[in-house]
């Protein structure tokens, strides 16, 4: 038996993490990045409903994203990237371990530009079309309003155009469908992004897989999040730079060949970096340099 033989075997004998991902889409695209960022290969043909990992205990599933929820709950699958959203309509029940900060979009209310909206009691008895029955049932529930419920599985935004309703509920990312479609957003129900959900019925050896798959992706996470950063810092303003500097613990300090001077080394969260370059320069650093990171271990 050769090598290849022997490893093709033992691959097959092993207990895999089964892990399923939206079909098409956007968040399609953005679940197989963090997958490779996370350093997992996958063999993907093409139209393949389910592919596997050649360098990690991974089986993954593409499925379409409203059935996800339901095939995590029946053990089908162990993990899933899944958007909030459809969690919250779907998936009562399921645990998120991971918010993985793409994806990003809202469940929001939106009525015609030319409805005069004042408040959430302006929806009473009214007809709102819908994808999202439950989130949009909880909510009126919750604010005691009694409304009619059109449930439509896509192009919800046309609704009102065409007399079959009053109102909305839809996703919102942009706000460029809206516009289209002569709507306005009104009322927030839900913000959502792509997270790590887990199925009730996760095998505790499978278990053990998903540490180290969530260990890889919070390195990536982290690593998205934060900027490595080198200057140029003459000695006697060195106490003054470090103050400004909100380092990990603190910053590398290594002395340049020219007398005097030192080269800073530390990272920067991305959503403070322009402020801190700027304290920086008005500091003395001279000669910044910005690196991304690739993976961030804490």
């Amino acid at each position: 038996m050769s090598n290849q033989t022997g490893f093709l075997i033992e691959q097959s004998a092993m207990t895999k993490i089964r892990i399923a991902v939206q079909k098409s889409g956007r968040l399609n695209q953005d679940s197989l990045q963090i997958l490779n960022e996370c350093g997992i290969a996958i063999d993907n043909g093409k139209d393949q409903l389910k592919a596997n990992s050649r360098n990690f205990p991974l089986e993954l599933f593409y499925l379409r994203n409203g059935d996800i929820p339901q095939y995590l709950l029946d053990g089908v699958v162990d993990v899933a990237i899944i958007g909030e959203n459809v969690l919250f309509e779907k998936g009562e029940g399921i645990t998120i371990t991971e918010k993985l900060n793409f994806s990003k979009c809202k469940v929001s209310m939106a009525v015609p530009k030319a409805f005069k909206y004042n408040s959430f009691k302006d929806f009473e008895g009214k007809r709102i079309a819908t994808s999202y029955p439950n989130t949009v049932n909880k909510y009126l529930k919750k604010k005691g309003i009694n409304a009619d419920l059109h449930i439509i599985n896509g192009s919800v935004e046309i609704a009102p155009n065409i007399g079959l309703a009053d109102a909305i509920c839809d996703i919102v990312s942009s706000g460029s469908t809206l516009f289209k479609n002569n709507l306005k957003e009104v009322e927030v129900l839900l913000k959502s992004e792509a997270v790590l959900a887990v199925s009730p019925k996760i095998t505790a050896e499978r278990i053990k897989i998903l540490a180290k798959l969530q260990f890889r992706i919070k390195s990536v996470l982290q690593a998205r999040q934060n900027k490595y950063v080198l200057m140029n810092a003459p000695n006697d303003k060195l106490k003054e730079i470090i103050a400004v500097l909100p380092g990990m613990r603190s910053p590398t300090v290594l002395p340049l060949a020219e007398e005097g001077w030192s080269s800073v080394h530390t990272v920067i969260n991305k959503d403070k970096f322009w402020e801190v370059i700027d304290e920086l320069k008005l500091a003395g650093a001279e000669g910044i340099l910005v690196c991304p990171i690739e993976k961030m271990v804490m």
